[in-house]
């Protein structure tokens, strides 16, 4: 076992089992000691109290089945659809763009295979964090355009066919990164604007949405709103401090609404955070 404060990892994603009465863990866990490169496979954590861990488990090594990408295995994130556990993971090669993949497997913690060939992201797009939303009885992946291919990053939303292996029509922006007031210039470098890690649940009739961005330097966790995926996006501003973010939410088996984070954001320092939201 290993606690939580010993783990390395970014983008933490939490899948609640409540048959299990246990918690899974997934994130970028194959990072290079002071960087944010990562290798090519994706792992899990398993936990009963979200303080001590077992793990990490390789649920997908992409060098054993020699898939298209070799780098990179970002910000995965575990959905249960329609009987069966879909990975949303982000990763890249040498000569091939970066893009969201799904991956499919009949447990939370075991074996995952992709479910096409390619990613299901726009392949002349530098894509990643994909994440999974149904509405209307519709799949669809939200995902970013990432701010180093259009400068001003964007959020985008597509359509999916109900096995999600193609797109079921057009992909549409939701905003861009400078939509938001509390988002300010990456690094200094004009037009540059970030866009990470999109999650979305619902609040009543609210459809709500963190994601995270920078301020002045700090990488922080940013709320926005509509009331359906193409609606109109209204931005709040971050409800924590520090420096941490690519947040997403989930429930404990008590019931009790959390967020699951990084931070802070630096390279070899990143831990797992939980906090009541």
């Amino acid at each position: 076992m290993i606690h939580r404060n010993d783990i390395r990892i970014r983008d933490p994603f939490i899948y609640t089992d409540h048959e299990q009465e246990c918690y899974y863990m997934y994130g970028t866990t194959e990072l290079e000691p002071g960087s944010l490169a990562a290798g090519a496979r994706f792992a899990v954590y398993r936990s009963k109290d979200l303080e001590y861990f077992e793990g990490p488990k390789v649920i997908f090594d992409g060098a054993k089945i020699g898939f298209w990408a070799d780098r990179d295995f970002w910000a995965p994130e575990v959905h249960f659809y329609n009987g069966r556990f879909y990975l949303f993971g982000s990763c890249r090669s040498a000569d091939q763009l970066r893009g969201t993949q799904i991956f499919v497997s009949d447990t939370p913690n075991g074996e995952f295979t992709p479910l096409t060939e390619q990613p299901i992201t726009p392949r002349e797009w530098e894509c990643l964090d994909g994440t999974f939303w149904v509405e209307d009885g519709i799949p669809y992946i939200v995902f970013c355009h990432e701010w180093t291919q259009v400068g001003n990053g964007e959020i985008w939303a597509m359509p999916l066919t109900q096995d999600l292996k193609q797109a079921a029509g057009e992909h549409f922006l939701l905003f861009r990164a400078s939509d938001h007031p509390c988002v300010s210039e990456h690094r200094g470098r004009a037009g540059v604007y970030v866009t990470d890690g999109p999650f979305l649940y619902r609040e009543g009739e609210r459809l709500c949405m963190t994601w995270s961005s920078f301020y002045q330097g700090r990488y922080l966790v940013l709320e926005s709103e509509s009331n359906s995926l193409r609606g109109e996006w209204k931005h709040g501003e971050s409800k924590f401090s520090f420096d941490g973010g690519h947040a997403m939410i989930f429930q404990r088996l008590d019931g009790t609404r959390m967020i699951s984070l990084h931070r802070p954001n630096i390279a070899d320092e990143e831990r797992p955070f939980f906090h009541e939201y």
